[in-house]
């Protein structure tokens, strides 16, 4: 019942008919938990969508639009803790994404172009930049393992 009426509301909210957001998908495992869940038109995935692990928490969630994800992505592990998050543009991974270590803490950043490492990627030790490394094309130009040197050379107003 609860489902029913968040359906019926986001629509009102939205501006958007059943008609015009597609048709809503539900795949599930054989033991009966689900897979996968979101929405589909013409075929193709569109808007948000849920995947599950095989035990039923979720693996990755985020919205697709022309059957490529877009916009920002959460992954988990089959623990539930995260893993790793960050923008996608046209299906592929695009500006800074965060990765996570296996208790959840911030483990390192980096930014990508085109699924390519494409900037900078900053080591986390502790909650404190550990060490960075600039990118190009996926070629790594330099490294710094001192934090004042870092900063003496580069922009932090990039790093935001």
């Amino acid at each position: 019942m609860l489902s029913k009426i968040f359906f019926v509301l986001s629509f009102l909210l939205l501006g958007n008919t059943p008609g015009e957001m597609g048709s809503y998908h539900k795949e599930y495992y054989e033991t009966g938990k689900p897979k996968a869940e979101g929405w589909i038109k013409n075929g193709i995935r569109t808007g948000y969508w849920k995947f599950y692990h095989k035990k039923g928490k979720v693996s990755e969630k985020g919205h697709y639009q022309n059957n490529q994800r877009v916009k920002y992505w959460y992954f988990y592990s089959e623990n539930g803790i995260p893993s790793k998050e960050g923008h996608y543009r046209n299906g592929k991974k695009a500006s800074w994404w965060l990765f996570y270590d296996s208790h959840g803490k911030l483990d390192y950043k980096c930014q990508l172009s085109n699924g390519v490492k494409n900037g900078y990627c900053l080591q986390y030790d502790y909650g404190d930049i550990a060490s960075a490394s600039k990118y190009k094309n996926g070629k790594k130009l330099k490294d710094w393992y001192d934090y004042r040197s870092f900063r003496r050379e580069n922009n932090l107003s990039d790093l935001k």
